[in-house]
């Protein structure tokens, strides 16, 4: 045994982050360096069915300004930096550390598998978010079918969460509301954090190819919580060419279930009897060295779209880093995108986002306070090769500005918009 478990593979990853936020004058501005590694061992294949993982990291604060501190005229934290570390202890500089993969898996037929434990999630609403030091982990039952031509079925039974800007595992229960909370429909801070009571997550999807068309169809059901529905279809005028078209088209349905998490009212992650709705588009056009997308996002005013966030980010084509709409309704958004490669492991983006969000006191379509607002970003990617390969570093700009400048209070503009945010990261990966 000692000789077949030599044959698994060792690998290591070291990552550095700094993130600076220069908010607009006269309101605090944060910064940060996260440091870590850590170290991963994936078994062969025992009895030629079975593999175990397991890996762990480790994160220092290696500098940073007080992420603790409250903005004296807004009473507001860090909401970006704080998220390198651990958000239940912003002042923890070292005991940062979190097992995070330990998993069996079974290989079942041609191709299919299932992974029982602690793992990266794959799915369009709860995946990784790797935008910070570590990702968001999932302890669950994975099920993939891949035994049926062009088609892949995924079954989940997921039981436990540790979000990404945490070090702990957590009940699904548990994981919602990890994050900050923003206020219910009558403007008072969100109460459902340590209350929601869910047996888990049950999540089921199905990808098919079919000639030039890829589909698919999830839907994501928490037990007494929410139920929302997924599709996502996109056509590739060529498959083989370099040089091909893109058009794509998802939707969504939510409805809350049962009480919404918790027989109190007031405690209740999404209103009893409430429903949200979604669709997203895009128009893309590739060719060697260029990318360039257009992409449009309709949140109906039925109500907000909601998915804890503790979970990952919404997959919208009008995604942007460094902000989300998860929590809005009546939200219309549009992005444009470019993408220049000039060599293989050299990319340099652009973006810019416009968004137009209900008013920060329409508390029954406006969660978090976001006001309306056009977002830019530049950001390059280098991978290096030869004697430094497995090293990659990144450079992402962001600058946030509200539209048509209306008069709101500070607290609704401080690390949302009227900022410029920088980020450095840099990977080696062993």
């Amino acid at each position: 045994m000692a000789r077949l478990l030599k044959k698994g593979i060792f690998s290591g990853h070291v990552r550095s982050y700094f993130m600076a936020t220069d908010n607009k004058p006269g309101l605090t501005d944060f910064h940060a360096l996260g440091i870590g590694a850590g170290i991963s061992y994936h078994t062969p294949r025992l009895f030629k069915h079975v593999e175990l993982g397991i890996s762990g990291f480790f994160t220092f604060n290696a500098l940073s300004s007080d992420l603790a501190a409250r903005d004296p005229k807004t009473n507001q934290t860090s909401r970006y930096e704080v998220g390198l570390f651990n958000l239940a202890d912003p002042n923890n500089r070292r005991d940062l550390d979190r097992l995070e993969e330990l998993y069996a898996r079974i290989y079942i037929g041609h191709q299919s598998k299932l992974t029982v434990g602690r793992q990266l999630p794959h799915s369009p609403f709860i995946n990784p978010q790797d935008g910070r030091m570590r990702p968001t982990l999932t302890e669950a039952a994975v099920l993939e079918w891949n035994e049926w031509k062009n088609t892949r079925f995924q079954l989940e039974y997921i039981f436990g969460i540790s979000p990404r800007s945490t070090v702990r595992w957590f009940t699904v229960g548990e994981s919602i509301g990890q994050y900050p909370v923003g206020v219910d429909l009558n403007g008072k801070p969100s109460q459902y954090a340590g209350h929601i009571r869910t047996s888990g997550i049950l999540q089921a999807g199905l990808t098919r190819k079919a000639g030039p068309l890829s589909l698919q169809l999830w839907n994501t059901y928490v037990p007494n919580v929410f139920n929302l529905l997924y599709g996502n279809a996109e056509w590739r005028s060529s498959q083989t060419s370099p040089a091909y078209w893109m058009a794509g088209l998802m939707g969504g349905y939510e409805e809350a279930i049962r009480n919404g998490g918790s027989e109190v009212i007031t405690q209740t992650y999404i209103t009893p009897g409430a429903t949200a709705g979604f669709v997203s588009g895009r128009i893309e056009y590739q060719r060697p060295h260029w990318l360039v997308n257009l992409n449009a996002t309709r949140i109906t005013a039925a109500g907000r779209l909601l998915m804890p966030r503790e979970w990952g980010r919404e997959p919208l084509y009008t995604f942007m880093f460094r902000e989300r709409n998860e929590g809005t309704g009546n939200t219309t958004a549009f992005t444009a995108n470019i993408r220049y490669s000039p060599v293989k492991n050299l990319k340099v983006d652009l973006g810019t986002g416009y968004y137009h969000l209900p008013d920060v006191t329409d508390y029954t379509l406006n969660k978090y306070g976001l006001p309306a607002y056009i977002q830019v970003n530049l950001g390059t990617t280098y991978q290096f090769t030869g004697l430094w390969k497995g090293l990659d570093v990144q450079l992402l700009l962001v600058r946030k500005d509200p539209l048509n400048s209306p008069v709101i209070s500070d607290r609704y503009i401080i690390n949302k918009v009227s900022m410029t945010q920088l980020n450095a990261i840099a990977n080696f990966h062993f």
